[in-house]
């Protein structure tokens, strides 16, 4: 199993053979309560996730950094430090570059990132993508890196259908085709030597989560399959799903996977828990076996 090295400046960091993962903030926000349980009823999901006076939560955004020698490798990357100000006190976001600030905190740099895989391309995971350079003109956030996306997923967020209007952000997209720098992929398939791309869709058209592994150990990064440790029921998804049958059918999948096999579960927007190695449990699907929280 994973060895778990530690927890500090709010992340959680792990060992899998000779590589280091480590989950790095990407940004904490608060969203409506009823957006991330969708048709799930308040009264069950609110004993879980306390709202405040304004119906919100807390969210966080547990990007993962996972590195081998001189190789480091970026999944997702939160919401940036391109929100207006409205959007800012809305999600009440943080001010700044937080994945940044997070990367700096380990000595890390932007052009030190070699790889970037985004699990899907709404404004919470791609947003950090980009940024605006001192000149004000927009670019990728890590120079050096190859950036990694579905081809549907992209085909679909840069098609700026009506029906979208909002959900992606074009700032957050088109610099990294136009620097050269987008790889796009089809379907189940290694990325790079030790990620694996499984698309589950359900969330969004081309969602996809990774898997990482090293030998017989095995992580996997859910993105917005399953969001939060609060979300193992199979049945419990988000009002932002754009097919919340396909989301049930995958979530089951995947979590049977990670209990039978003892994967370890890495969430994005749980605030509490970064990671998490989970039980199949006869009432309630899944349960989580042992946790690494945030601090």
């Amino acid at each position: 199993m994973t060895q778990v090295l530690g927890l500090g400046l709010g992340e959680v960091v792990m060992q899998l053979g000779d590589i280091q993962l480590r989950t790095i903030s990407g940004g904490k926000f608060l969203i409506d309560g009823g957006t991330m349980f969708g048709v799930v009823p308040r009264t069950m999901w609110e004993p879980l996730f306390p709202a405040d006076d304004q119906h919100r939560i807390r969210q966080a955004t547990n990007c993962v950094l996972v590195s081998q020698e001189d190789q480091h490798t970026l999944i997702d990357t939160g919401y940036g430090s391109k929100l207006s100000d409205k959007q800012r006190d809305v999600f009440q976001s943080e001010a700044g570059d937080p994945l940044l600030e997070s990367l700096a905190a380990h000595s890390i740099t932007p052009d030190q990132i070699s790889t970037v895989i985004l699990s899907h391309l709404h404004f919470d995971h791609a947003g950090g993508a980009t940024r605006m350079n001192e000149q004000q003109l927009l670019v990728p956030t890590f120079p050096n890196a190859e950036y990694v996306v579905q081809r549907r997923e992209w085909m679909i967020a840069t098609a700026e259908l009506p029906e979208l209007r909002g959900a992606y952000p074009q700032d957050n997209l088109l610099p990294l085709k136009e620097s050269g720098q987008l790889r796009l992929i089809d379907g189940d398939q290694e990325i790079i030597p030790g990620f694996h791309s499984m698309v589950t869709g359900g969330h969004t058209a081309a969602h996809q989560v990774i898997l990482i592994e090293h030998g017989d150990l095995m992580s996997v990064y859910l993105g917005d399959i399953c969001p939060t440790s609060r979300h193992l029921k199979t049945l419990w998804g988000m009002a932002y799903d754009v097919d919340l049958l396909q989301v049930r059918r995958q979530k089951s999948k995947i979590l049977s996977g990670i209990a039978d096999q003892g994967w370890l579960a890495l969430f994005d927007h749980d605030p509490d828990v970064a990671a998490a190695y989970l039980d199949r449990d006869p009432k309630k699907e899944f349960v989580v076996a042992e946790q690494f929280a945030q601090l």
